[in-house]
């Protein structure tokens, strides 16, 4: 199953939205939010869970349609490189999830692929999602961009200066 998405370029920065991040201590998840953003539409609010084939869980938050927020539940193996940048080329979107729903509550569950690589230090974040595939890179928050594929479905997901992870208070 795919997530199609509705991308529409926009003159409104995307780096205007900023992006808290917080580390759950406990569970080892990492909450990326986005602090303010403009109603899209009327679509659905709820999450869509990304469920990858080695038991690794993305979540995105969605509110009217909009992706609000992405957590990391249960990470993937991660493969650190010396460096990880997002594109060169990146343009600021509004996306919409799906079709048509008209405030009506969205729950997904999607398996599939995922890949997940990060810098030396781990404050760029990169999930690829399914076979590798053509796709623009877009940005709808200050630390959030997202890989769209040749037929509008979600791709990957970037999360960009990511906090690293608290150390123990012992």
């Amino acid at each position: 199953m795919a997530l199609s998405m509705r991308v529409q370029p926009t003159d409104e920065s995307g780096s205007g939205s900023r992006v808290d991040y917080r580390w759950d201590r406990d569970t080892d998840i990492l909450s990326a939010q986005v602090r303010r953003m403009a109603v899209v539409s009327d679509g659905g609010t709820g999450a869509m869970e990304i469920e990858g084939r080695d038991g690794s869980w993305l979540v995105l938050d969605v509110e009217s349609g909009t992706i609000r927020g992405v957590e990391i539940a249960v990470w993937p193996r991660v493969l650190r490189r010396r460096s990880l940048t997002p594109p060169d080329s990146v343009c600021d979107a509004r996306v919409q999830i799906g079709g048509d729903a008209n405030g009506d509550v969205l729950a997904l569950e999607m398996n599939t692929f995922v890949h997940a690589e990060s810098d030396e230090h781990e404050t760029t974040l990169h999930f690829r999602l399914g076979r590798r595939r053509p796709s623009r890179t877009v940005r709808i928050a200050s630390e959030i961009l997202l890989d769209i594929d040749d037929t509008e479905r979600l791709a990957g997901v970037w999360l960009l200066r990511v906090p690293p992870f608290p150390e123990d208070e012992s």
